[in-house]
């Protein structure tokens, strides 16, 4: 009980650093994020830019007791008003002392106020950044009251009109190319994938192929006349005064996300190329490596106790070796690799990899231990267990037997690591096999006329070795017999059921023609007569009873 409690113990405290393994990043980039927010929130209050009409004029400071987005939507407001009260193309502009600071007016109205703080944080002096202000003030008011003349309404819905007609001939163009080249490109795919059908036996079509080719050029063609609708709508907004806002946050939302991207893109070039150069020395290196083993196969080159079986399961070891070389060296290079949630992510995916590989990593080994220990060879006989059957291949997770059923057999290579493997296939001296069957005979029948039974149903067995000579062992004294075991050997490996068979049908064969009765595997009863061989055995033999027989079974060929 004791001990059962500490491996609860170990494992709470793993479970716990790992936790906090997995945590610790995470944490960390959250902090990141809240002080990066709590930055953006107190900019957002200390300092807002005024806006009129889309134009930003000058940044003003703000406190907790008004913000500076309030204070500048005040500003902007008072801008409008007195813009919106007056057509005239001049604006009076000037500059009066106040309480908070200096007060700029418009036609005679006070518009903003410029505060030391405005100073401060402009990091010019008062009266110039005061003087800069009312400049810009001066310019907005001048523009919106420009912008909404009947004369500019006339050029704004001329420009709207071009507009409307460059997206008329875009849609025409548009349309004509996707009625057409879909059509074509799924012609092309048709027939460039005519031979997938047959390698495939029908279960991938060229024209299935084809439709999901056309449908996939369709979609990306309505993609692309969205895209155009959406900035035509956007520059059309764009050229009215009253709806340019409008137009700015709907081209701000698409286009500043396309930008940034773009920008990332190009700022990510120098490491892309760094990894395209590493990728491309590391296909050159696997290119060099398989021709090496190309021509090892081949028999050019020559390297002795290299075994045929172990060239490719060498090349995939090297290959994956430098696979994982290739990626260790461009993880650095990899957008967002330094950044804590990605090094999260990968602390995390490492463990979950380390606790649930322990079978396949076992697999893997064993499989490297079958290949390279030559214990077995494509095409060998052998039994694991209860499977029985010849090996047709040998992977690096599982080896496939193909049973004397015709059965396709997958085994674990783990379990041929632990298991009895016995392979009929392998020459160890030279003499075979030592095939044996047993059988029980009584007591009453004298011992040299069952030894040479059973070596004369060895001799009519084809395939079994004259040369060394089969021999009879006693291997029991039972209550009821004696059980004779007959040995022989063959070369024949392979056939080892077929031969057994044919030796089993020749023992009752000749024990049938001897009048000898086979008392295995189960005897319950016996006659009253006494159970005692002969003295004397007169040394012959039945004749044989299917002397006549050319099936094969009792006819002698030389081994």
């Amino acid at each position: 009980m004791g001990m059962f409690m500490d491996r609860v113990r170990w494992l709470g405290l793993m479970l716990v650093l790992t936790l906090g393994v997995l945590a610790a990043p995470v944490l960390a980039q959250e902090a990141k994020e809240g002080a990066a927010q709590r930055t953006e929130e107190e900019e957002e209050i200390y300092a807002h830019p005024v806006s009129v009409d889309g134009q930003e004029l000058f940044k003003v400071r703000g406190s907790s007791a008004l913000p500076a987005t309030d204070r500048a939507a005040h500003v902007a407001q008072r801008i409008i008003e007195v813009a919106e009260k007056s057509d005239d193309r001049k604006v009076f502009m000037e500059i009066r002392p106040g309480e908070l600071g200096l007060n700029i007016y418009a036609d005679g109205e006070l518009v903003s106020v410029t505060t030391q703080a405005d100073s401060d944080f402009e990091e010019f002096d008062l009266e110039i950044l005061t003087q800069l202000q009312l400049e810009a003030i001066e310019r907005a008011i001048n523009t919106y009251r420009t912008s909404r003349t009947d004369e500019a309404f006339t050029a704004n819905a001329i420009t709207a009109a071009v507009w409307t007609l460059v997206f008329a001939g875009y849609c025409a163009l548009f349309l004509f190319c996707r009625k057409l080249f879909p059509n074509w490109v799924a012609g092309l795919a048709r027939q460039r994938t005519r031979g997938v059908g047959q390698a495939t036996g029908d279960v991938l079509k060229s024209d299935a192929i084809a439709s999901v080719v056309r449908f996939a050029v369709r979609g990306l063609f309505n993609l692309v006349l969205l895209v155009g609708f959406y900035y035509y709508l956007s520059l059309v907004l764009l050229s009215f005064p009253q709806t340019k806002l409008f137009a700015q946050i709907l081209i701000q939302y698409v286009t500043d996300p396309v930008i940034s991207v773009l920008k990332a893109f190009v700022s990510y070039l120098p490491n892309l190329l760094t990894i395209a150069v590493l990728a491309f020395l590391a296909r050159a290196l696997l290119k060099t490596i398989r021709l090496f083993f190309e021509n090892l196969e081949a028999g050019v080159i020559k390297w002795s106790n290299f075994e045929k079986e172990w060239i490719w399961p060498t090349y995939n070891l090297i290959q994956i070796t430098v696979i994982l070389m290739t990626m260790v060296i461009c993880f650095p290079y990899v957008p967002g690799a330094k950044s804590a949630a990605f090094q999260g992510l990968t602390i995390f995916l490492g463990v979950v990899l380390s606790l649930g590989s322990n079978t396949v990593v076992a697999n893997a080994l064993a499989g490297l231990f079958v290949l390279y220990k030559r214990s077995m060879r494509v095409g060998d006989r052998i039994r694991v267990g209860e499977h029985y059957g010849d090996v047709i291949e040998i992977k690096l997770m599982e080896t496939y037997i193909k049973s004397i059923k015709n059965e396709l057999i997958s085994i674990p290579n783990s379990t041929l690591i632990s298991s009895e493997v016995l392979n009929y296939s392998s020459k160890i001296d030279g003499r075979g096999l030592l095939l044996h069957s047993t059988v029980g005979i009584g007591y009453e029948e004298p011992r040299e006329k069952i030894e040479a039974m059973l070596i004369e149903a060895s001799r009519r067995t084809s395939g079994l070795k004259k040369n060394p000579p089969p021999f009879v062992l006693m291997e029991g004294l039972g209550d009821f017999g004696i059980n004779y075991q007959i040995n022989a050997f063959t070369t024949r490996g392979s056939s080892l059921p077929l031969l057994r068979s044919q030796l089993h049908k020749n023992i009752v064969d000749v024990f049938n023609e001897n009048k000898v009765a086979i008392m295995t595997p189960a005897y319950e009863g016996d006659t009253e007569d006494p159970k005692v061989a002969p003295a004397i055995w007169e040394g012959e033999l039945a004749p044989n009873s299917r002397a006549g027989d050319t099936s094969g079974d009792a006819k002698d060929k030389k081994d």
